[in-house]
């Protein structure tokens, strides 16, 4: 295999800006929020990318962006070199059969008034994916067997499960037509600590168990580094780092990528006591007007005036560390 031909998503400059309306009665455009702005990444066949941020920096928005649940501004999405954003109709309907998604709220993301067996054999019925009852009712004890549910839970309610026990669910609906791709919206955000190791265990075991590809959006900085690959780190809807977990979390180089990192508790009391935290100022700027150059500099601790006139550059520092900020050289020297 080609290292083309291992690449399963390539995001090229992805844009994604949402209208804000000054009348709710003639639906005037006064201004646009920027979401998602000029994003790029590449993700290859059976590993986990880390989508870290702060609440609001796009995340979620450049997941759903990708599956074409939002339709993007501008850009271009590739699944298996299949550009996302040119297919309309019953040709996008057919290839979201390879992409899927774990919702973060498994209380909202699953219908009350359907049974287990309902929601997780629906995506099945929807594609004509099985022909009889029986070849249903086999096909759901499987996916829920997968999961590690009961699968004489069919019949029960989502009321009747627990938020872990949902989210399983969940994973089992989108193990239904078994997609090469899943983004994972932050999965483990509204479960119970004691709960979060056993999902994202899960999580792993299935990815080795069927060749899974993720996209692990989360605030959990702890967790993205058990999980993943790489990491790339957002920031008010523009990736500023991206590098493999050990390195990132070993060496960031990005001064909000420090920040974050220096915010994660660390389980030895003598480290972490010397340990320098970072404490950024101020709030995050309104994405409907963000800073000029690059968009941390209203809250970075090392801003110059080179910052406010120019937006950074994307480049590789260092093999496959890839960092957006004009000071970085000075720091890795």
């Amino acid at each position: 295999m080609t290292p083309d031909e291992n690449i399963l998503l390539r995001v090229e400059n992805l844009v994604k800006y949402f209208p804000v309306h000054s009348s709710a009665l003639f639906r005037r455009r006064a201004e646009v929020v920027h979401a998602v702005d000029d994003v790029s990444f590449v993700l290859q066949r059976g590993e986990t990318l880390g989508l870290v941020g702060e609440s609001g920096c796009g995340k979620s928005t450049t997941g759903r962006t990708i599956l074409q649940l939002y339709r993007p501004t501008s850009g271009a999405v590739y699944l298996d070199g299949v550009d996302l954003v040119k297919l309309k109709g019953k040709e996008l309907r057919m290839i979201r059969r390879k992409m899927q998604m774990i919702f973060q709220d498994p209380y909202a993301s699953l219908n009350p008034r359907m049974t287990v067996g309902e929601i997780v054999s629906d995506p099945l019925l929807v594609y004509n994916e099985v022909r009889s009852r029986k070849e249903i009712d086999e096909e759901v004890r499987y996916l829920l067997g997968l999961v590690r549910l009961d699968p004489s839970f069919t019949n029960r309610y989502p009321h009747e499960f627990s938020g872990g026990q949902r989210q399983r669910i969940g994973v089992a609906r989108a193990l239904a037509l078994r997609p090469q791709l899943i983004i994972c919206d932050e999965p483990i955000s509204a479960l119970d600590v004691s709960i979060q190791a056993q999902v994202v265990n899960l999580l792993i075991e299935l990815q080795k168990k069927l060749n899974l590809t993720y996209l692990f959006i989360a605030h959990d900085l702890s967790m993205v580094r058990h999980v993943c690959n790489r990491v790339a780190v957002m920031y008010l809807g523009v990736i500023v780092e991206l590098a493999a977990s050990y390195e990132l979390y070993h060496n960031p180089l990005h001064p909000y990528t420090q920040a974050l990192l220096s915010s994660v508790p660390i389980p030895d009391p003598n480290v972490e006591e010397k340990r320098q935290r970072i404490i950024l100022k101020g709030e995050i700027p309104s994405p409907v007007n963000p800073p000029s150059g690059c968009r941390f500099r209203t809250r970075c601790p090392i801003a110059q005036a080179v910052c406010a006139e120019l937006k950074p550059e994307w480049r590789e520092i260092r093999p496959d560390h890839f960092v957006a900020c004009h000071l970085v050289n000075f720091q890795t020297q």
